[in-house]
């Protein structure tokens, strides 16, 4: 092989986390954040890197969490979020602007912002993901961040 390999490890060491939280289904994202903050711990970081900013809804998430990456204070922000379907549509309107507003803050702040919004169907699904018999989708979003902020800094301490 000829190719330059540039990886991030998954070490947080003194890695700084802005991690936002929808207090709508609070039952869920407590433990999505319990998940994110354990991976935190046990991938070499500090709680005292880490600040948690809780936002009423899923909906609200891009806002602050735009806010965050760009204050220059934080190497990655993690949106922590459950939106269960329940009998109307509003759930696919929800997902979708959240989605993007997501993708949208970290293209432009280049700070990495990740999408810990579980989009589940049923209560049932959405306890399976935080924790459950799935994993934990905040632990997975803190674990793409630790890898993202890492790999970041490779890049840029390898330009060529």
């Amino acid at each position: 092989m000829n190719h330059k390999l540039i990886e991030g490890d998954l070490l947080a060491r003194d890695a700084k986390f802005a991690i936002v939280v929808s207090r709508w289904n609070e039952l869920i994202t407590r433990r999505l954040l319990e998940g994110a903050l354990e991976t935190v711990r046990r991938h070499g970081g500090s709680e005292e890197n880490v600040s948690v900013v809780w936002v009423p809804g899923s909906f609200e998430l891009p806002l602050i969490a735009d806010r965050l990456a760009k204050s220059g204070r934080y190497q990655a922000v993690c949106c922590l979020g459950a939106v269960i379907q329940g009998s109307t549509m509003h759930h696919d309107y929800i997902n979708h602007q959240v989605a993007a507003g997501i993708m949208r803050s970290s293209q432009e702040s280049g700070v990495p912002v990740l999408f810990g919004v579980l989009t589940c169907e049923t209560m049932e699904q959405a306890l399976d993901r935080a924790g459950g018999k799935v994993g934990n989708k905040g632990s997975e979003a803190v674990l793409a961040a630790i890898e993202m902020i890492n790999l970041l800094q490779s890049i840029d301490q390898n330009p060529s």
